[in-house]
């Protein structure tokens, strides 16, 4: 209730200096300003990579829909906000865009009839595109993608969020100067951050936001980008810490996860597996490794040290790690005790979860991931957890690893009180701190519906499944 409140507050504050900007302020697009001399031109196949750098497809597909027609429903503290259609049709989507127009809808939000875009759509990191990915942005749009008439949804906003010329004041405030600068005197780092920071548009769900709920910080420079953050009920782990995957995993490991979505310790699920479906796993190597290199050159503790000259990962020694160590964790023991007043969060574990995840919490390599030390596991908010444990989720299926593994949920068979002495007992066991969660956390989850469609399957099969891509 008062984060609601602090958003009518901000919205009434944008609403006022809004106003006043629109009075006052005339539109202006950054777009036009950052063209190129001469008729260029992309490469063949140019457009296609440059979308799948921008992840155009996630969020620009609805379910069972066609590709970039729209109508995916995006959901916010205040409302759910509706994609659009992104297909060349002249009615419906794109298809009367010129270039200019096409780069102010990138660089500043702005629609061909002037009006402003959420920032739902990431903008704000967009601006740090290039001429070049942008001509061939529009080029593959324009020509290489088929027109779809599709009429989306309108956006399920109450009043006074509806009101799109309060955005004015918002983008004012928000906004980072665009066009993105290099920062260091190494090629292949300064790759790793243009994808990081601007077509990949990593910092939308991995950074923190500020009091007005814009992102806080957009590159290297900025303390806070990359700290973690919430979306759609998810925790977005921090990938800049001493403790964070960057730092935690050799290169080998942190390139397995973003190219197929697993790896040794950790899989991904939530709104991450569109990412790594739909554009990570498209990366070429150079692309996929300037990315290493840079998430592991920015951490908090400086450089990793694992990577040679030639910016190839070193694998770390796998016998300093702290995972081999906990195999005859205290957690390890008391659960194969087989002592009858074991506590009821380790019962139900044995009883679900021991069969993928062992009594070490370790899982399986690229099958069943660990437990132990899992971001997920221990995010300050256990809403992914519970999430899983009760719907479960489905891995992304990759060229490299096109085996759609899915987890199951267990909403079905355990109440809301079992659930959170479960999600307690895994958030406290081996090495794990992170806080207790109560029943009314479950009940909450429960009641708002949230149960997909992939977790709807996985809890009336009631098994673990996989699913050949095809």
């Amino acid at each position: 209730m008062k984060a609601f409140l602090r958003v009518i507050i901000v919205v009434a504050v944008f609403a006022v200096i809004g106003l006043a900007l629109f009075i006052l302020v005339p539109v202006q697009t950054t777009g036009p300003q950052q063209a190129v001399a001469g008729d260029w031109e992309p490469a063949e196949g140019e457009g296609y990579y440059a979308m799948r750098l921008a992840d155009c497809a996630a969020c620009h597909t609805a379910e069972d829909g066609v590709q970039f027609a729209g109508g995916r429903p995006i959901e916010s503290p205040v409302g759910t906000v509706y994609s659009s259609n992104i297909t060349p049709d002249p009615e419906t989507g794109i298809g009367n865009y010129t270039l200019d127009e096409f780069r102010a809808a990138l660089y500043d939000g702005i629609r061909q009839d002037g009006a402003h875009l959420y920032p739902a759509m990431p903008y704000d990191n967009y601006r740090l595109i290039s001429e070049t990915d942008v001509r061939a942005l529009y080029s593959y749009f324009k020509e290489e993608v088929a027109p779809v008439q599709n009429i989306v949804p309108d956006n399920d906003l109450p009043f006074p969020f509806d009101q799109r010329w309060g955005l004015r004041a918002w983008n004012w405030i928000n906004l980072p100067d665009p066009g993105f600068q290099p920062m260091f005197d190494d090629e292949q780092l300064n790759r790793g951050a243009y994808i990081v920071e601007g077509p990949g548009h990593c910092g939308a769900c991995h950074s923190p936001r500020n009091a007005v709920f814009g992102q806080n910080g957009f590159t290297a420079h900025d303390a806070p980008f990359l700290t973690g953050g919430e979306i759609a009920g998810w925790t977005a782990p921090d990938l800049r810490g001493p403790d964070s995957p960057p730092q935690r995993w050799d290169g080998e490991q942190l390139a397995r996860i973003l190219a197929t979505g697993r790896n040794a310790h950790a899989s991904i699920v939530g709104e991450m597996a569109l990412v790594v479906e739909d554009s990570l796993q498209y990366l070429t190597p150079d692309d996929l490794a300037a990315v290493v290199a840079y998430l592991r050159h920015i951490g908090n503790d400086g450089p990793a040290d694992d990577a040679s000259e030639d910016g190839k990962a070193v694998a770390e020694d796998p016998g300093a790690t702290k995972f081999d160590m906990l195999v005859a964790s205290e957690t390890s023991a008391m659960l194969t005790s087989a002592n009858p007043e074991m506590a009821l969060g380790a019962r139900l574990y044995l009883d679900n979860c021991n069969a993928c995840h062992f009594v070490d919490g370790l899982g399986a390599s690229e099958v069943f991931p660990e437990l132990d030390g899992n971001h997920l596991v221990n995010a300050d908010q256990p809403t992914g957890l519970i999430h899983m444990i009760m719907f479960g989720d489905t891995l992304p299926s990759t060229g490299m690893r096109p085996m759609r593994l899915q987890m199951p949920g267990f909403a079905h068979r355990l109440s809301d009180e079992e659930v959170a002495e479960l999600a307690t007992f895994v958030r406290s066991a081996w090495s794990n701190t992170a806080g207790a969660v109560s029943a009314d956390n479950v009940a909450e989850m429960r009641d708002n519906g949230s149960l997909s469609l992939a977790g709807d399957i996985a809890a009336q099969a009631g098994q673990f499944v996989t699913e050949e891509k095809n």
